[in-house]
């Protein structure tokens, strides 16, 4: 049985502002609907992915920007940071864990640019909307066994 991942809900305060802030990231925008009881749901997919968000005033009952750590891959994670900055969002360095690990919400631990050999999966760059939802870019050239 394959369980493939559809979407995440992003909890925000304010749907028109949020909506602002994905559409500069130049996402595709789905569909947007909104109920009779004024909850509102916009549909977005990342460019390149299979997966998707949906950011919503209501569809569940975690705080705004209480949605932390999603990972968004890609191949370079220089030129994926260099993009998102040019379209005036606010985004981290790129970084490495001084441990070799994967990031943890302590920053001490993180070091300034790519990770050793730009080893797969283990080089980062962060930013969140306008609530506080995270992102993490993670740069994965090369799969471990067995992954697509």
């Amino acid at each position: 049985m394959d369980y493939k991942l559809e979407l995440i809900i992003l909890p925000v305060a304010d749907v028109d502002r949020a909506k602002a802030f994905y559409d500069k990231l130049d996402w595709r925008l789905d569909i947007e609907t909104e109920s009779k009881d004024g909850i509102r749901a916009v549909h977005y997919t990342p460019t390149g992915s299979h997966a998707s968000i949906i950011i919503s005033n209501g569809l569940t009952d975690a705080a705004p920007g209480s949605t932390r750590g999603t990972y968004l891959v890609v191949d370079d994670v220089e030129a994926a940071r260099a993009d998102i900055a040019s379209r005036g969002i606010e985004i981290t360095e790129v970084f490495h864990q001084t441990d070799g690990g994967i990031p943890t919400p302590d920053t001490e631990g993180r070091t300034p640019g790519l990770a050793p050999e730009r080893a797969s999966y283990f080089s980062f760059a962060i930013f969140s909307d306008p609530d506080g939802n995270e992102f993490i870019l993670q740069e994965i050239t090369t799969r471990f066994p067995g992954r697509v």
